[in-house]
């Protein structure tokens, strides 16, 4: 038997985290001095936070250190039981190294137990694909050592595409360079990010106009995506719900899945994309992140 970690950055709902006894180890971020975590999206008045963002309200953030790994881990591998973490991407945060060092740290204490790390090189709801995935296979009876490697295995068919207002916010906190960031600041042309094969969130093309980008993801998914009858296809957004049902509309028209789940992204991820920002993650072949 073993428990399923992630971190906030999964953004899985509340109540699915809970109904599929997932464990989250939460990232936190400082706003206006103070120091606050985001356990249940649900609650989450991302309204007025994105809203401050829009006014200028600076968000700072910082990868899990390996002791918040450790005391989350500790509970389980003391009760006889193996542990299956699933990180947000290496490529964008550092909190999969300090995954490592626990581990690291954990695996001579309790020598019979698996401590299993997959750094899923996506976040948000990519990192959630993950995730739901791993329950899948604990739920079919997998070993943890079992699931790591399906799960390792598949990691390039999942794509992860993202629209923006503009860059400068992953600017801002070095999530992408200056001179990627010119692109949006004139003429209403919007960005589209994708994460990359090593994980990072990189420039993929621009567009003119919000509408524009929607119709873009969903020829993206219409065009790269495979099996969509059986597949879950995800929406996360930070402060327009409206674009995210839009975009799941444009969806279900041009091929659709077994269903879509949309949320509001969790604080510490929205803070780099920024107002405006709504992305979808989906599987295809393998190798599709290239594309």
């Amino acid at each position: 038997m073993f428990t399923i970690f992630t971190d906030t950055s999964a953004n899985l709902p509340t109540p699915y985290v809970k109904k599929h006894n997932v464990q989250v180890i939460p990232f936190t971020y400082f706003m206006e001095g103070v120091e606050h975590c985001c356990l249940d999206t649900e609650t989450f008045d991302s309204q007025t936070y994105f809203a401050k963002i829009k006014q200028g309200v600076e968000v700072t953030t910082s990868q899990i250190p390996p002791q918040r790994y450790i005391e989350s881990f500790t509970p389980v591998l003391e009760r006889g039981e193996d542990v299956l973490f699933v990180s947000m991407s290496s490529g964008i945060s550092g909190s999969y190294a300090s995954a490592v060092i626990a581990a690291e740290q954990l695996r001579p204490e309790y020598p019979e137990r698996k401590i299993c790390l997959v750094d899923t090189l996506a976040a948000s709801l990519g990192e959630g694909i993950i995730v739901m995935d791993a329950i899948a296979l604990r739920d079919a009876g997998k070993e943890a050592d079992e699931a790591e490697k399906i799960l390792k295995d598949s990691l390039q068919s999942l794509y992860q595409t993202v629209l923006l207002d503009d860059l400068k916010h992953l600017h801002r906190t070095g999530r992408i360079s200056g001179k990627a960031a010119v692109i949006g600041s004139v003429l209403n042309i919007k960005p589209i990010l994708k994460g990359s094969p090593e994980g990072q969130l990189v420039v993929s093309g621009k567009v003119r106009g919000k509408k524009n980008g929607l119709q873009h993801l969903a020829k993206l998914y219409a065009e790269l995506s495979t099996n969509q009858s059986e597949q879950t296809v995800c929406i996360a957004y930070t402060d327009s719900s409206e674009d995210a049902d839009c975009l799941a509309k444009l969806i279900k028209a041009a091929a659709p899945p077994k269903d879509i789940m949309i949320v509001c992204y969790e604080p510490v991820t929205g803070s780099h994309l920024g107002p405006g920002s709504i992305a979808l993650f989906f599987k295809g072949a393998d190798g599709v992140r290239e594309k």
